[in-house]
């Protein structure tokens, strides 16, 4: 079986960052892509950033760009995301997921593997 476990969430002030990380086992990730989604309560899954195992070619939500930071650890099988300069619209449970369909993909639906999430509260 496919198994991730995010982790790094909690509570920070607006302006400070938060590292997530997601550990991954059961499979060769080579030719999937790894994504971090957000959800909050009444609101869909949202894309936040995406990076391919192997190129590590990445792509962010318009909102995160220059702000998040998406990144892979062969060695270790992780992905994390790093998160600087947080606001209050940040706050939301952060999902690690992985999907066999690489090119471009944002879509919630295209993605196979799910963690449990973790939460990140941002106050103001």
């Amino acid at each position: 079986q496919v198994h991730l476990v995010e982790s790094g969430g909690g509570l920070v002030q607006a302006g400070g960052s938060l590292r997530l990380s997601c550990a991954f086992s059961g499979r060769y990730l080579g030719t999937y892509a790894m994504g971090w989604f957000r959800q909050t309560p009444g609101k869909e899954r949202e894309f936040v950033a995406r990076i391919r195992w192997n190129s590590g070619i990445t792509f962010y939500l318009d909102s995160v760009k220059g702000r998040f930071t998406i990144s892979r650890d062969n060695a270790k099988n992780t992905v994390d995301l790093q998160m600087n300069s947080l606001n209050p619209e940040d706050t939301a449970v952060y999902y690690c997921a992985a999907t066999p369909k690489v090119p471009f993909t944002t879509a919630a639906s295209d993605y196979t593997y799910w963690g449990q999430g973790t939460q990140v509260t941002v106050s103001s």
